[in-house]
């Protein structure tokens, strides 16, 4: 079992495992209840809590299924919401105009940081 120093930084991945406009989902931080996603674009990182605004539910149904498939968006699976994977804004569905919750993150050496309490 792993074990967190307390507020200790935790690492998602490295950035060239998220496929270039695709998504990667994260599992919740321990002690948490939602999980995480990191959307690339080039070089541009975008990490969001794996919640969709309308009533909580996790984006994706299946693993890192997160993008429509034209990939131009980010896809709630439960009522097909879509958000701009850039700015987080829903832009269609029961949802719209509301924005994916936005996660800080670093970039250190290749690979996606965030705060051990991201997500809860």
């Amino acid at each position: 079992m792993e074990t967190l120093i307390e507020n200790e930084p935790r690492t998602l991945c490295r950035v060239d495992e998220i496929t270039d406009g695709g998504a990667k989902g994260f599992p919740p931080a321990p002690g948490g209840f939602n999980g995480l996603v990191a959307w690339r674009r080039g070089e541009e990182i975008r990490v969001w809590v794996n919640s969709c605004p309308h009533i909580g539910t996790p984006l994706d149904w299946t693993p890192d299924k997160f993008m429509t498939r034209d990939g131009k968006y980010i896809l709630c699976a439960t009522h097909g919401a879509a958000f701009a994977p850039d700015s987080g804004l829903c832009l269609l569905g029961p949802c719209e105009g509301d924005y994916l919750t936005a996660v800080k993150h670093e970039i250190k050496d290749g690979l996606i940081v965030v705060a051990a309490e991201a997500g809860l």
